[in-house]
C-alpha cells in the first residue's frame, strides 16, 4: 500500500509545484488577484520549490525497505497533508476559501487518512530497526 501511495502523493506534489512556479495566477484562480503584484507571484513561486522538494522525496522513498527512515517520510507526510487539511476544513466552514478548496478538503484528507494508516502499519518494522 505504501509505494502506490508515495507515487500518488509524489505526483500530486510535483503538479503542485510546478503550477505554482509556472502558472501562479491561474493556479490560484478566485484566490489571486487578476491584478496581482509581482510580489505575492515571486512568492506563489517560491512555494513551488518545497513542494517539488517533497514531490522527489516521496518518490525517491517509494522503494525503500522498511525503516526508521522510511517511517520518518511518512509521518511528515502525514504532518503536512493533516495540516493542510485543517486548515481547507477551517476555510471552507468560516467561508474563508474559495469555492475549490472543497475539492482540495477531500484530496487532503484522504492523503491525511491514508498516509495515517501507513504510518500505523509500519510502526512495528519502523521501530524493529531503529538504531
Amino acid at each position: 500500500m505504501l509505494k502506490p501511495l508515495l507515487v500518488l502523493a509524489a505526483l500530486y506534489l510535483a503538479v503542485i509545484g510546478l503550477a505554482l512556479l509556472l502558472v501562479p495566477a491561474q493556479f490560484g484562480v478566485g484566490a489571486v488577484p487578476d491584478d496581482a503584484s509581482s510580489e505575492l507571484l515571486a512568492l506563489l513561486r517560491l512555494l513551488g520549490g518545497p513542494f517539488l522538494g517533497i514531490a522527489v522525496l516521496n518518490w525517491n522513498s517509494r522503494g525503500a525497505d522498511p525503516s526508521a527512515v522510511r517511517n520518518t517520510v511518512v509521518v511528515a507526510n502525514l504532518v503536512g497533508f493533516g495540516i493542510v487539511a485543517l486548515n481547507d476544513v477551517w476555510g471552507v466552514l468560516s467561508g474563508a476559501a474559495r469555492d475549490l478548496a472543497a475539492v482540495f478538503l477531500v484530496v487532503h484528507l484522504a492523503f491525511a487518512a491514508a498516509f495515517a494508516v501507513a504510518w500505523w502499519r509500519a510502526r512495528p518494522a519502523a521501530t524493529g530497526s531503529a538504531s
